[in-house]
């Protein structure tokens, strides 16, 4: 009996001091910021299953609660490893720091020497008014980072943002992610393969594939930066803004959602959807309030046509005006390409509600009216080339068929004169027709037929079935009507009472063989739409 009882006290005397040392040891290793032993229901050992382990259980009123350098961890139950000053805690886990950390998860290891901690099964991170919830979540305390590989999903106060990877830097409020990240706000959607966002000033850097998406517009880029706060973004990298009325491309676009603006930079490209037109240029500027355009450093429109397209340059392009009131401006140097047609004028303007595009000059003054001749202004004056046809005006107009989408006839009010190369002679002979108004029929890109009205000259080339020459005919006449083929002339009459004489050719002095007002421009023709 007396062995019994003094096997029993014995073992009460280990007890008490296996407890003793545990407090003892951690007193002492409290000092050097070690982990501490606040409560516990009870306390165990199993060396078979956990060596050098301390088994902490709560109880019913007691949970396991230990700290770490002003972080408090509570669970159900905790296997303490006081040698390696790291712990295992399992079961409604709560690890809190201060007023600003707050996280709820199923289990938690963590290492006490390196300040790391990794949390599993139904992680919630709470830090002021974000919460931040994953499968698995780790948390460097060295850093203030917290991070996750297997999808996370974060909610503030508006957005709900998901991810596959990603950090959170918690002293900049600042997160890091990477693969499938969808950020869900009730004003916008942003999706991106990697992106930086902070949750103060609510701004995303984008460094991959992107995208914003709103009820008005969708935003793509491989590179930017949006503040979703002020609606403000510049986008780079194969940068693109779609809305219900134009697509704009560029290698940098600013956008400014408040003030509906956007600026575009190098290789850009605006289509107008319902308009069939297309500007490239490398510098834009979009109004869209205004429902306008300006494109400047070396601007292209392309006017899509039925058959072909109407393609425009100029120093400055202009698309101003709504969809039912829409209107394409160039200024100066401009430069047009229609199949077989080219141009060249100071202005262009393209109206495309009335399908009329007007090519004019720039307004002379009254001292270049005095002092200029007829020769001299027409060749300020816009000029269309067709084959081998050469077409000028102070103003020239193309109209064209709405219904058909097609250029189907032009007129000049002023000063028309045409000038058509003799390529049955030797090539350096022009056949050449001029009167006040003009009006021609298109067909297919070329010019078909021309009436010249009021005050109609001529000089024409005439020769036989030898295509030997017969004579030079000079005539006036009220109106001329000239048929094309092939794009040269293949049939002229005269209206309403002409005059004419056919002469042979060395009965006429050079400058007889001419018209006033004469100029030979094809050495500006442009040839291919490359050219221009």
């Amino acid at each position: 009996m007396d062995l019994i009882e003094n096997k029993q006290y014995s073992f009460k005397r280990k007890k008490i001091f296996f407890i003793l040392s545990i407090f003892f040891s951690l007193n002492i290793f409290s000092q050097e910021k070690n982990i501490e032993i606040i409560s516990a229901g009870s306390f165990d050992k199993n060396e078979l299953i956990y060596p050098d382990g301390n088994i902490l259980k709560e109880s019913n009123d007691k949970k396991v609660h230990l700290t770490h350098d002003n972080m408090d961890i509570f669970s159900k139950k905790s296997i303490f490893f006081q040698k390696r000053n790291s712990f295992i805690a399992t079961g409604m886990v709560n690890v809190k720091q201060g007023d600003s950390i707050n996280l709820f998860c199923d289990s938690l290891n963590y290492d006490g020497i390196t300040k790391k901690f990794s949390s599993y099964g139904s992680v919630k991170f709470i830090n002021d008014d974000m919460e931040l919830n994953s499968n698995v979540l780790f948390f460097n305390r060295n850093n203030n980072e917290v991070y996750f590989n297997d999808n996370g999903e974060i909610i503030d106060s508006l957005s709900t943002i998901e991810s596959k990877k990603g950090k959170y830097f918690i002293n900049q409020k600042k997160y890091e992610f990477e693969e499938n990240v969808v950020i869900t706000n009730p004003d916008y959607q942003i999706r991106s393969n990697m992106m930086d966002y902070f949750l103060e000033s609510e701004k995303a850097f984008f460094y991959k594939y992107s995208t914003i998406v709103t009820n008005e517009y969708n935003i793509f880029c491989n590179d930017g930066f949006y503040d979703t706060k002020n609606k403000i973004g510049i986008f780079k990298k194969e940068a693109k803004i779609s809305s219900d009325k134009r697509i704009i491309f560029g290698d940098s676009i600013f956008f400014d959602e408040n003030k509906q603006f956007a600026s575009a930079s190098n290789n850009i490209k605006i289509i107008d959807k319902k308009e069939n037109l297309i500007i490239n240029g490398d510098y834009a500027e979009v109004f869209e309030k205004l429902d306008s355009a300006l494109i400047t450093k070396n601007p292209m429109a392309i006017n899509i046509t039925k058959n072909d397209s109407l393609f425009i340059k100029a120093d400055t392009l202009y698309s101003i005006g709504n969809e039912d009131n829409r209107k394409v401006i160039g200024y100066f140097n401009v430069r047009f390409f229609n199949g077989s047609m080219s141009g060249k004028s100071d202005k262009i303007e393209i109206d495309k509600s009335l399908g009329i595009t007007t090519l004019s000059r720039k307004k002379l003054s009254n001292r270049q009216i005095q002092i200029l001749s007829e020769n001299e202004i027409n060749k300020l004056n816009p000029v269309i080339w067709d084959g081998n046809s050469q077409i000028s005006g102070d103003e020239i107009i193309l109209k064209e068929d709405l219904n058909k989408n097609i250029i189907d006839s032009l007129k000049i009010s002023n000063n028309s004169f045409i000038v058509e190369i003799d390529t049955i002679g030797n090539g350096k002979n022009y056949n050449q027709m001029k009167g006040i108004k003009l009006y021609g029929k298109i067909i297919d890109n070329s010019i078909d037929r021309i009436k010249i009205d009021k005050n109609a000259e001529l000089i024409y080339y005439m020769y036989d079935d030898n295509n030997e020459l017969i004579g030079i005919d000079k005539a006036i006449s009220s109106s001329i009507l000239i048929s094309f083929k092939e794009d040269e002339i293949n049939d002229i009459i005269f209206l309403n009472q002409p005059e004419g004489t056919l002469y042979p050719e060395d009965k006429l002095e050079e400058n007889e063989k001419i018209l006033f007002g004469f100029i030979d421009r094809f050495k500006e023709r442009i040839l291919t739409k490359d050219k221009l």
